[in-house]
């Protein structure tokens, strides 16, 4: 039993925000060593004496709220079609990646329509994120900056201006003084968007926060961060390319898994209207040791390009190298081609590249990834006006993939001749200008989709 009189004291894991009575070498739940740090234990917050009653389900009545669109086609779309009144949204990414220049475009995007906005910039002051204004050719018209890192502080000044839209950057740099913590711990996160996510609720008033990202590209602080808010957002891409993807992996008001394209400029990100134009854009015109797979990111079809080569090793031990794709799917389809298609791949490094800094998670890209290694391999190419989807089997067999309807208009959209698709469950209308190749096998279908540049079929190379 603890002394009277005296405050007791707990342990908190600064990576999963796990409390514990005494000191911990190694967290139990996440299983980081060193991570406990001692902070006093907080009193118990008083009950409401107005609370909500039970109420029965049928007789509930659903309040609709108009959404407000932004005039940003492809933030629109990730969002489910506009901001949600109260909503609150999280918004991740590297460092450097377009955070900060995204969400000052949105503000000004709301801004000309006759809103107002609250940017609380507790990482940059006001000159900075005039420069960065500047370059985005902003006005600032009704766009208030506020440079304060004290949440309890910028809550008082939101109740005073009553703004449409709130813009916390970032979460990880502002802090509740009551807190006996530092900014960023587990402790000053979760409560500070525990307190920003009331106000919002209460005040009706869109919120987003931007968050920091750990090396491993999750959001930094308590994975409850994420189940608090209503929206998680990552934006990503590559460091050396232009293009910009906005993901959504969580939204209460919509679908998930959608996919918004912009391009960094030096005006800022710009929408990108057809991204499977831009994505192809770069291809070669004739035969090449690449396929293209129309895939699927949440309700939009994109056609991707992926390319494979293939080289015989200089080590005892092969590499298999993947970007863009997963590593384990690779494994899999290097070893359903040596195994069921009889491509002598054991010798062999094996590089895989999804063009554009894209990255493919749906196994309907398995036959553009086996296709574009029998190319190389082969010494062959893949006819460019043919589009590639089916995911393959560890049997050979090449497996349904869920809408080819959508993924085949999508192809012959963009002008392809022919689409290489699975013969099981492909119960597709004819498109206009496209030729449909059903095939059953992977060693079929590496049979019809090369473009031989020597006179020889795989059947004859064994």
């Amino acid at each position: 039993m603890g002394k009277s009189g005296s405050q007791a004291n707990i342990f908190v894991c600064q990576q999963c925000g796990r409390e514990s009575l005494k000191w911990l070498g190694r967290c139990p739940e996440c299983q980081e060593w060193n991570s406990f740090i001692q902070r006093a234990a907080s009193a118990p917050a008083a009950r409401s004496a107005s609370g909500s009653p039970p109420r029965e389900l049928s007789g509930i009545a659903i309040e609709s709220a108009a959404r407000l669109p932004l005039g940003l086609g492809e933030f629109d779309r990730v969002m489910g079609g506009g901001l949600v009144p109260g909503s609150l949204t999280l918004i991740g990414g590297d460092p450097g990646i377009g955070k900060s220049t995204l969400l000052l475009q949105v503000s000004a995007q709301l801004t000309q329509g006759g809103g107002s906005v609250v940017y609380v910039s507790a990482e940059e002051s006001p000159s900075q994120v005039k420069l960065r204004a500047q370059r985005l050719g902003v006005n600032g018209d009704r766009l208030y900056l506020l440079a304060e890192a004290d949440l309890s502080l910028v809550l008082e000044h939101l109740e005073q201006l009553a703004p449409g839209m709130v813009v916390i950057d970032s979460i990880q740099t502002v802090y509740l003084p009551e807190l006996d913590s530092a900014p960023g711990t587990v402790v000053q996160v979760r409560e500070g968007t525990l307190r920003l996510m009331r106000w919002a609720k209460l005040s009706g008033v869109p919120v987003f926060v931007a968050g920091h990202v750990t090396k491993d590209g999750a959001i930094a602080g308590p994975r409850a961060l994420e189940h608090i808010v209503d929206v998680v957002l990552y934006l990503e891409g590559e460091t050396f390319s232009a293009y910009r993807l906005l993901r959504c992996v969580k939204n209460r008001f919509g679908s998930t898994n959608e996919v918004g394209v912009f391009e960094m400029k030096g005006s800022g990100l710009a929408e990108v209207v057809n991204p499977s134009l831009a994505f192809l854009s770069q291809r070669a015109t004739g035969p090449a040791c690449s396929a293209v797979v129309p895939t699927l990111e949440g309700s939009r079809p994109l056609l991707l390009e992926i390319q494979a080569l293939t080289n015989p090793t200089s080590f005892g031990l092969p590499r298999r190298t993947a970007n863009g794709v997963d590593f384990n799917r690779l494994l899999m389809v290097a070893a359903v081609l040596a195994r069921r298609a009889g491509l002598r791949l054991g010798n062999q490094d094996i590089m895989v590249n999804v063009t554009g800094g894209f990255k493919i998670g749906e196994p309907a890209a398995d036959l553009a990834i086996a296709l574009a290694i029998a190319a190389s391999f082969r010494d062959a190419g893949v006819d460019p006006a043919l589009a590639v989807v089916g995911e393959v089997g560890l049997s050979g067999e090449i497996r349904a993939v869920s809408q080819p309807e959508r993924r085949v208009t999508e192809a012959a959209r963009l002008g392809f001749k022919r689409c290489l698709l699975p013969k099981v469950g492909a119960r597709v209308p004819p498109a206009d200008g496209i030729e449909l190749i059903p095939v059953s096998t992977v060693r079929e279908a590496v049979n019809k989709g090369l473009v031989m540049r020597k006179e020889r079929s795989i059947d004859s190379e064994n």
